[in-house]
């Protein structure tokens, strides 16, 4: 029997799997917000806090660095435990430490916190992508649900500024962390009502040594990363990033010896798979970059508020939406990776308009980032479906992890070089006056720009050619 036919007798989701899909964007959204929410409040705290330059950097990196180390291991948990009751725990963890973190009387302890809510949100990411292939059998209506999970995601991203900027204009830095304790109340209020609890037969336990091995594989590398964009290529940075990748060949070596693997590494195998992972890093690494350079622009060139800058942010949001929900409904006619390729070129347009904006060009700017999140909607939706779509029911949450982890690595690589080629630009230039000093900015997000322009062009020809044998969605796979 055809594959074509066979999906026709999937049982298609009704109205609770769509109803849960609304909660599931809640902490989605949640997670994104906190990725940026600190970009336009951080001045307001550093007032109150006094923290040092280093602890500075903590309290801006340290989530990331916690969710990217665990994501993994939450996956696999997941699978293992029940999806929806480590969602819950997440979430009911994530709110505490919200309010922790929200009057944090020290730099040092809001340090802590935002660990604590690195090592919380890594439950709350896998497990809403994995309940999601739970819920929608059925490929095409599960391409479309992951499209609205990138969706929310991106539009937290989106919102950070705008929500950031306008709490602390209102209230205090700590009104951001807050917006955490409704969106954990309605989901502990809805969960065991519109969320279905999956947990892979006969899993066995979670492997304490392969946990070990993958935060001593991945935390080395953002550490790596964050170095590097602060102080330049010294020793640290590539003893840092050797000691992850030694440790990365320690934990696939265990992986193909286990049972019951943390991480299923025979996944890679799958060429869509892993191109679709190496897409999605790309991508993340243009849009991570440009979007902390656009975002400082409108604030240091054009002298506009937080709450201002972050409002500027909505048409870039409105474009994300429109791709990361659109794609999949393209897909079903066209192969995903052709329609990630064609919107990836299209992000290029935008990456031009970065590249020539001069002062002034506020309008230029945020036209040119809404292009880039085009592309970023196409690619999380169909990418991610690629990944999730790759693994076995029972390893959806591991699969779903990875993507995660991909995708966060992108945003740190991102921030930290496109961030330190505009700096290096910036400096380069000796800006005296005001007006220099806006100018030498201005040139350094151009260059940054152009640079992640070059590498799209690569993710888009990776599409078509490591991607053009998967099949349009709810078609044959190969």
């Amino acid at each position: 029997m055809s594959e074509v036919v066979m999906q026709e007798r999937v049982r298609r989701a009704g109205a609770r799997e769509w109803a849960g899909l609304g909660l599931l964007a809640l902490p989605t959204m949640l997670l994104g917000l906190d990725v940026t929410v600190l970009y336009l409040v951080l001045p307001s705290l550093a007032a109150e806090l006094d923290p040092s330059a280093a602890q500075t950097l903590w309290i801006m990196d340290v989530y990331g660095f916690f969710i990217a180390g665990f994501l993994i291991t939450m996956g696999t948990l997941g699978d293992r435990v029940g999806r929806r009751r480590l969602l819950m725990i997440g979430v009911a963890a994530f709110a505490a430490v919200s309010v922790l973190a929200a009057f944090a009387p020290s730099a040092g302890l809001l340090i802590l916190a935002r660990a604590l809510l690195g090592v919380a949100g890594a439950t709350l990411m896998p497990s809403t992508l994995s309940l999601i292939s739970t819920m929608f059998a059925d490929v095409r209506q599960r391409a479309v649900a992951i499209g609205v999970w990138a969706t929310m995601f991106a539009l937290g991203m989106a919102a950070g500024p705008v929500v950031g900027g306008a709490l602390v204009d209102r209230f205090w830095w700590g009104a951001a962390f807050l917006v955490a304790v409704p969106v954990a109340v309605a989901v502990l209020a809805g969960a065991r009502a519109l969320l279905p609890e999956y947990a892979a037969p006969g899993g066995g336990r979670v492997d304490l040594v392969s946990v070990v091995l993958s935060l001593a594989a991945v935390l080395p590398a953002f550490f790596a990363v964050k170095h590097l964009a602060a102080h330049g290529l010294d020793l640290p940075a590539p003893l840092l990033a050797a000691a992850g990748v030694a440790a990365g060949v320690a934990f696939v070596r265990r992986q193909l010896r286990l049972d019951a693997p943390l991480l299923d590494v025979t996944l890679f195998a799958d060429r869509a798979f892993s191109a679709a992972l190496a897409v999605l890093l790309v991508g993340l690494v243009g849009v991570g970059g440009t979007m902390y350079l656009v975002t400082q622009f409108l604030q240091l060139v054009e002298g506009l508020s937080p709450a201002e800058a972050g409002l500027l942010m909505g048409p870039p949001a409105f474009a994300m939406f429109t791709a990361a929900v659109g794609a999949p409904l393209v897909a079903r006619r066209v192969r995903p990776g052709t329609v990630m390729a064609a919107t990836l070129v299209l992000s290029l347009v935008g990456y031009a308009l970065l590249a020539t904006a001069g002062t002034g060009d506020r309008a230029a700017v945020v036209a040119g980032f809404a292009f880039v999140y085009l592309g970023l909607g196409a690619i999380a939706a169909l990418g991610t479906e690629i990944v999730v779509g790759a693994a076995p029911a029972t390893r959806s949450g591991s699969a779903a992890a990875m993507s995660e982890t991909v995708q966060e690595l992108g945003l740190a690589v991102g921030v930290a070089l496109l961030g330190s080629l505009a700096t290096v630009v910036h400096r380069s230039r000796a800006p005296g006056t005001a007006g220099e000093s806006r100018e030498a900015f201005t040139t350094g997000l151009n260059i940054a720009s152009l640079a992640a322009g070059a590498a799209i062009v690569a993710a888009a020809a990776a599409c078509l050619l490591l991607l053009r044998h998967v099949r349009p969605i709810g078609g044959p796979r190969q």
